[in-house]
């Protein structure tokens, strides 16, 4: 079953209606998905880069610290032992990659049931276009106040970037903006209202399908 949504102008005037097809919308499955699409997101985002040294890394000699027998105490071989002071670490973390693979369908199911729950919320708002007048910030929070989101986690989508929207919308705290071809799951979840342009949205669902 196909959704409308209103498609409105920076103003906040409704000018027209946007259908989005049943083929773009997911209710019913996907949920696991989308948590395993958020685990390996953040997963990906992980540095990896904790690093220790083992026995055979760390500074020392390799003579043997005392003799075997005779002295009554515990036998050695290397100062360079885990056991002992300044010695190497014995299972530490190394440099690693905590990326998961994930399937593309699961990727796009994903991506599919967290819009469709952002439609359904209403949190999805369609603009006509995103034409600014000059590249001032108050241009940007204008649009965001014709919505009552000026306050609001924002994840403005455009097809292409324009020299004006990038530089009003930089210093915005809560807003984003973003291709439609680069919008994932996590920033959806993310957050509080979705706002595309009608020609970002068009590159958007082609996605979903």
């Amino acid at each position: 079953m196909s959704m409308n949504i209103d498609i409105f102008n920076i103003k906040g005037e409704k000018v027209g209606d946007y259908t989005l097809d049943d083929s773009c919308l997911e209710f019913d499955k996907g949920a696991q998905a989308v948590h395993d699409t958020v685990v390996g997101f953040l997963a990906e985002l992980r540095a990896g880069t904790a690093s220790t040294k083992t026995r055979a890394e760390v500074a020392g000699s390799g003579k043997k610290p005392f003799k075997q027998k005779g002295l009554g105490r515990a036998r050695a071989g290397s100062t360079r032992n885990p056991v002992w002071r300044h010695g190497g670490v014995a299972f530490g973390p190394k440099p690693r990659s905590f990326a998961t693979k994930l399937n593309a369908k699961v990727k796009r199911l994903a991506l599919k049931r967290s819009f469709s729950e952002k439609v359904k919320e209403g949190s999805v708002i369609v603009l006509e276009n995103l034409d600014l007048q000059d590249c001032k910030t108050k241009s940007a929070v204008a649009v965001l106040k014709a919505f009552k989101a000026e306050a609001s986690k924002v994840l403005i989508a455009v097809k292409e970037y324009e020299d004006n929207q990038l530089r009003a919308t930089g210093n915005l705290p809560l807003a984003i903006l973003i291709k439609a071809a680069s919008v994932n799951t996590y920033q959806v979840l993310y957050s509080d209202k979705l706002m595309f342009t009608k020609e970002a949205l068009d590159e958007f669902v082609k996605r979903l399908a």
